[in-house]
């Protein structure tokens, strides 16, 4: 979805300094995707704190450290920054993977990210998000960018329902044509009716549930 949504923008990804809060299960995998598509991650944090480097930290190098320590702390080939630094950085795209209620009142007026992809839960809270908003940051929404899992989810439903097993590849193949549909859904929906991609997001859910309804004689 990065990539779409930087080409959406008239962006390269090579252009593109991105900047994850978290490298767990979700921020360590987004920064390695993102890496092998050549945005150049500057900065990741964890527990023990922001790593940066302006030029692009080896994401690889990192996985291998972190099999060997469980962690980043004592990662020596990056600047140590506070946990809370990363938000602020000077960066085209921010990913927080990590915590909810992140960015609030009180930071959004100093994010500099042209672009935020929330990977955690409710990363943004509502004042935030009406900042951001009014500072043209495009803020692609947790119910998209992070429905990756429940995706999933109902994918193995469907093989129960079918007593079928799909092969990993199909898994992979159903799920990207499924994401790539919703992200392109969601970005005409916000374009047609000019909102944030969020509140697109909230209307074609909302037409969604309100078809369901419908169709199972409940209007």
């Amino acid at each position: 979805m990065a990539v779409k949504l930087v080409k959406r923008l008239g962006m390269r990804p090579e252009a593109t300094r991105t900047a994850i809060q978290g490298f767990g299960n979700v921020g360590s995998h987004a920064a390695k995707f993102l890496s092998e598509a050549a945005f150049p991650v500057v900065a990741v944090s964890d527990v023990s704190g922001t790593y940066y480097n302006p030029k692009g930290l080896d994401i690889a190098e990192m996985f291998r450290y972190i099999l060997n320590n469980h962690g980043l702390s004592g990662y020596a080939n990056a600047e140590i920054l506070r946990g809370e630094d990363l938000l602020t950085l000077d960066v085209e795209l921010l990913i927080p993977a990590a915590l909810g209620d992140v960015i609030t009142k009180s930071n959004a007026k100093d994010i500099k990210a042209k672009m935020i992809i929330e990977a955690a839960n409710g990363p943004t809270d509502p004042n935030a998000d009406l900042i951001l908003n009014d500072r043209d940051v495009i803020v692609l929404p947790d119910i998209l960018a992070n429905a990756g899992g429940v995706t999933v989810s109902y994918f193995e439903w469907v093989q129960n329902r079918q007593h079928y097993r799909w092969s990993l590849d199909r898994v992979r193949q159903e799920l990207d044509r499924t994401m790539s549909d919703a992200f392109e859904g969601v970005w005409q929906q916000a374009q047609e009716s000019k909102v944030p991609l969020r509140t697109a997001a909230f209307m074609i859910a909302l037409k969604r549930v309100q078809k369901a309804t419908e169709l199972a004689g409940y209007s």
